[in-house]
């Protein structure tokens, strides 16, 4: 027999997914047979005076019908806990980390975290011909059904099977649609989502968005510099070509607010052009960024002499300019100065120089250049005190991510080296601080290294706040297996796998620990109390091949079971790790699918020697073989005396034969109050 997602999933077509979106929103223009009614959806357009006919344009690709399609469709795939690390150091931990098929963990989403995301960043494949991307989708249905489900000739079936294991623009489109239509669903409705992206695909990609979310929820499409290598400059003008050191973040809104920014960003250039590279002095002279960053230590305003901390610096004698420029490196929150304590200022490394009766630290480098500037609440106030003393503008807008603390970019995780391709930690911070208030949720499903979740960690430790982090990574192995059965590195997994690295998962998640243990000892007595340094995981993977045999072989008319199902959705029949039963997994996946929480209150209920599950005094869930008359009645009489509430119960069909599920059926007819059973396959 056939699942009930797999049955649901053959009568899925490519605008199943809009018209279940417009059935939520419109239902007054669907009749009871549930097809949309497009006359009185045009009569009421023309109440409204609205031309409905009004010329348009959109993007189009082979393999679009299909994405549309998968969109809509419901999960094929278990989630599964692992049990060591959820009852281990996740025990107590709102984090999500999912192994797994990004949009096979979407599509479980969408019911437990419908329009609950505030914030999504992801850094997608830029599918750049080096970046290792090809579509993925196998096709698993025969030209006949694909001609079938979307109408097309024999030659429109060559052409969607051509971008199998492609790296084409359509394929790439393919690949993103169904990912950003259920990205769209999870998002709240003030919701915002980043999406990087360099010059190979922006173009498409904001055509893409477009469509999915509406030119009108476009807020930006932020230009980031990633490189300031003047080496690298050179060499490329020598050669007469352009050089590519930038990127792009689309930005996106699910409800038209344009201005999504919860917090001020601050821009500590006087003046500036919109080409991000220059920067305009006081003088009137223009000079580059990197210039900026090169002063040295100001002398005193009154004697010309050093402040008693290297060499005088050389391109400006005004003070104001040298705080002003060098704004970037300071530390800022609520209070300035608050998130370092006395002991971190007497390691040696902070310099301390008074001027003007203000109490400036410093660091500098070994040529003596200053590297960081921290000022002191006591001698400044707050934050917005020290912008209005210094005539500095607050501004709202496009903003340069690197004006921020340096916090590193990224060139070790776990052990194993990321020479290049890593997004600075700093600039998803700052993503994240200018959008997010602090008990958001953030989703990032192309994890990769877990920079998101990093950055999530850091903001919490330094703004008090409790944002949780959900992260989303395949499982990409660091190995492929020769014809002798020996693992030999990948090409971009030689580090990794020298380490003892299976997967990327592997160290997104060690990203993660190690992370949260840096930020644990650098912050000390001064970390919120309730910092959350860990997360719970899951692995969502499809049921192996003799478990889906024993599902098509199972006929509901049996009398006797022979096989026990459950047993077939544990971690150790699904040659996966992390120590969870069939149980777990069916029950894990079910309270996602009915919209729980993933640390919803489940609450073990006994009846003589069997174990159900109660969620939230609402369902009860039965999943185990071994239920029979006794307790049906035990059941029942605990229905009918009300020590038990219940609106539903659940049970998993494959564990039930027919004359266990009638007399439990019948018996719940007969009951005063109504309890709903739901069968489910």
């Amino acid at each position: 027999m056939q699942t009930d997602n797999e049955k649901y999933n053959e009568t899925v077509q490519p605008n199943t997914a809009f018209l279940n979106e417009l059935k939520a929103k419109l239902p007054e223009f669907f009749t009871k047979e549930g097809s949309f009614d497009l006359d009185k959806f045009k009569n009421q357009l023309k109440d409204k005076n609205i031309n409905e006919l009004s010329e348009g344009y959109q993007l189009d690709f082979i393999g679009k019908d299909y994405a549309r399609r998968q969109a809509g469709e419901m999960p094929s795939t278990v989630i599964v806990p692992d049990e060591k690390q959820n009852q281990g150091e996740g025990k107590n931990s709102k984090n999500l980390f999912f192994t797994g098929d990004n949009l096979e963990v979407l599509r479980h989403l969408q019911n437990n975290y419908q329009n609950k995301i505030d914030v999504i960043y992801i850094d997608p494949p830029y599918n750049t011909g080096s970046d290792g991307f090809v579509y993925p989708d196998s096709f698993e249905y025969s030209d006949d059904k694909l001609k079938d489900m979307f109408g097309l000739d024999d030659d429109q079936v060559e052409r969607l099977k051509s971008i199998q294991g492609k790296s084409s623009h359509s394929a790439w489109l393919t690949f993103m649609y169904p990912r950003l239509v259920l990205a769209k669903r999870v998002l709240s409705p003030d919701g915002v989502i980043f999406i990087s992206i360099d010059d190979n695909e922006q173009a498409n990609l904001t055509m893409l968005m477009n469509e999915i979310f509406g030119d009108i929820n476009l807020v930006a499409n932020i230009h980031c510099q990633l490189s300031t290598t003047q080496g690298m400059k050179v060499r490329a003008a020598k050669q007469g070509n352009i050089v590519k050191n930038a990127e792009y973040i689309l930005c996106y809104t699910k409800n038209g607010r344009k201005n999504v920014a919860k917090h001020p960003i601050y821009d500590f250039r006087p003046e500036y052009d919109e080409h991000y590279s220059l920067y305009k002095k006081d003088d009137g002279t223009i000079c580059h960024l990197s210039d900026v960053y090169d002063y040295h230590y100001p002398k005193d305003l009154n004697t010309k002499e050093p402040l008693g901390l290297g060499e005088a610096y050389e391109k400006s004698d005004d003070f104001k300019n040298f705080v002003r420029s060098h704004l970037a490196n300071i530390v800022r929150s609520d209070k300035i100065g608050n998130i370092f304590d006395t002991e971190s200022l007497s390691n040696g490394k902070w310099k301390k120089v008074e001027h003007n009766n203000r109490t400036y630290f410093l660091t500098v480098d070994s040529k003596g250049k200053m590297k960081q500037l921290l000022l002191l609440k006591d001698s400044w106030g707050t934050a917005d005190d020290f912008y209005k003393n210094e005539g500095l503008r607050k501004i709202r807008g496009n903003w340069w991510p690197d004006f921020y603390i340096d916090m590193g970019n990224v060139s070790k995780e776990g052990g194993v080296k990321f020479n290049n391709g890593k997004k600075p930690v700093r600039l998803i911070y700052q993503l994240i601080k200018m959008v997010s208030n602090k008990n958001d949720i953030i989703l990032d499903f192309f994890a990769g290294s877990a920079t998101t979740a990093d950055a999530v960690m850091r903001l919490n430790a330094t703004d008090n706040g409790n944002r949780k982090f959900i992260m989303i990574q395949l499982p990409v192995k660091t190995y492929h297996e020769n014809k002798d059965g020996k693992r030999i590195p990948t090409k971009g997994g030689v580090e990794a796998f020298k380490e003892g690295y299976k997967s990327i998962d592997e160290i997104s998640r060690k990203r993660i620990e190690i992370s949260a243990g840096t930020i644990v000892k650098n912050k000390g007595l001064s970390l919120p109390k309730d910092f959350d340094g860990s997360f719970k995981h899951y692995r969502v993977v499809k049921p192996v091949k003799q478990t889906l045999e024993d599902i098509e072989d199972f006929d509901l008319n049996n009398t006797n079971l022979f096989t026990d199902m459950v047993d077939g959705f544990s971690s150790k029949s699904l040659g996966i790790e992390g120590n969870a039963t069939g149980e777990d997994t069916i029950l894990t996946t079910w309270l996602a699918k009915d919209g729980y929480p993933f640390d919803a209150d489940v609450q073990d209920i006994n009846f003589g020697n069997y174990t159900a599950h109660k969620v939230e005094d609402n369902r009860l869930y039965l999943i185990n073989e071994g239920w029979g008359s006794n307790q049906t009645k035990e059941l029942l009489n605990q229905l009918g005396t009300h020590q038990l509430e219940i609106q539903s119960v659940v049970l998993f069909g494959y564990s039930f034969n027919v004359a266990e599920l009638r007399e439990l059926e019948n018996g719940l007819k007969q009951l005063d109050s109504k309890v709903t059973l739901i069968k489910r396959y």
